[in-house]
């Protein structure tokens, strides 16, 4: 499907890696082709979601990036952005495949399904050699510099101005040539996890292996799945991996920063949802995935009546967990600290029905690719508290790119 996939100067391929959190109706989804688009920068963004959808009754497949909050929050982004994702970007495509373990199933328009069929039964991988070149991967900080801003920030913490902080770097290699393919597939192999994901717009790719659901509507319910809390896989020793986990579930400080980010989902999902329908429906829940341990809560609501797409990503975006708490304030240290316009990065990823349910997964865990530029970025993150250990923070970093710079090397 993907090899067949690459001919389109769109696609979006989204894949659960056979993670059954909850009952799905497919495997993997992959829209092709576009038969219209939204591109709309920060303004009146979700406006024009909700306009576009509401002249499009077919399945959208698209993303919104981070910097939508200069729209929600009258916030501004004045950093580096060397890739270039719009703000937001959605499309009708113009052939959806949906598979699950015994059938696939062909949507088109305007083309006959049996040709998309054998178009895809006949693809072939390209066996020619890629020339692939990929210089190094550099920090934007040294590490002495990103405990110094880690030791700032927690000035900010104990002066009373948030109580916690989601703080990236830039991991980057410029002038780099890879196959987005190929790249994708190693890392489906070595990090599966639920909320995978192949993208391309123009000359940009995503390649995401992310563990975290920001949004699912089921009819009048609505879902969100922060993850804080993160602890390293050791499956080379299965006792040290055990008390890893273990560690992570009495961690009062991983707890604590859990609460914080479940606190604030509640009180962004209240804006929208029914008085009392808000829930906690897990709490301090513990997964593992190939690189780590997380930390995942699950909060749902019954969505008001009349509530909208705008009125719904309005209230939640962006998500806490890429945040911290209190939003608009977190966000403005956020601008003044990190060295980078996150753009795409911590944005979201998916797709809506034609009946408006949809789905969302937090964009972590990526490679993000300009091929016209060879810019090439991965981004990470860690929750700083004032009990914060800076080291701890970077390692944390460390160990959450592992896997992209892996399948880079």
């Amino acid at each position: 499907m993907l090899n067949w996939a690459k001919q389109f100067n769109i696609f979006c391929f989204l894949d659960n890696q056979e993670y059954n959190y909850s009952p799905s109706s497919f495997e993997c989804l992959l829209a092709a082709g576009s038969e219209i688009t939204l591109q709309a920068p920060a303004g009146n963004a979700f406006n024009a979601l909700q306009k576009f959808k509401e002249s499009n009754h077919d399945w959208i497949f698209g993303h919104m990036s981070y910097d939508l909050k200069n729209e929600i929050e009258n916030l501004s982004s004045g950093n580096i952005d060397k890739i270039g994702f719009p703000d937001i970007f959605f499309f009708v495509p113009c052939i959806i495949l949906l598979l699950n373990n015994k059938e696939l199933k062909i949507g088109v328009i305007d083309i006959d399904p049996d040709t998309v069929f054998q178009d895809i039964s006949s693809s072939s991988a390209n066996k020619e050699t890629q020339n692939v070149k990929i210089p190094g991967i550099k920090s934007r900080y040294f590490k002495n510099e990103y405990l110094l801003c880690v030791k700032e920030l927690q000035k900010h913490l104990l002066r009373g101005d948030c109580y916690e902080i989601n703080f990236c770097q830039e991991f980057f290699s410029e002038n780099a040539v890879i196959d987005p393919l190929d790249v994708y597939s190693k890392l489906s192999k070595i990090s599966p996890n639920p909320f995978s994901a192949f993208y391309k717009v123009g000359h940009n790719y995503l390649v995401c292996a992310s563990p975290e659901r920001y949004l699912k509507k089921v009819k009048d319910k609505i879902f969100s799945q922060p993850i804080k809390g993160t602890a390293k896989r050791e499956l080379n020793n299965l006792v040290e991996d055990e008390n890893n986990k273990n560690d992570l579930v009495n961690s009062q400080k991983e707890r604590a920063e859990n609460v914080m980010i479940v606190d604030l989902v509640r009180n962004d999902l209240s804006k929208i949802c029914i008085e009392g329908s808000v829930k906690v429906e897990e709490l301090f829940g513990v997964y593992s995935f190939p690189q780590v341990h997380q930390m995942i809560s699950t909060i749902s609501g019954v969505l008001k009546n009349e509530i909208t797409l705008a009125n719904i990503f309005r209230a939640t975006f962006p998500m806490g967990s890429m945040t911290g708490a209190p939003k608009k304030k977190v966000m403005e240290l956020i601008e003044l600290y990190e060295k980078t316009k996150r753009g795409i990065f911590s944005g979201a990823l998916g797709y809506i029905t034609p009946d408006n349910d949809f789905d969302f997964n937090v964009i972590i865990r990526s490679i993000v690719y300009n091929s016209s530029d060879k810019y090439l970025s991965i981004q990470a993150g860690s929750a700083i508290t004032f009990n914060s250990d800076a080291e701890k923070e970077y390692e944390e970093c460390l160990i959450k790119i592992k896997a992209m710079k892996s399948v880079l090397e």
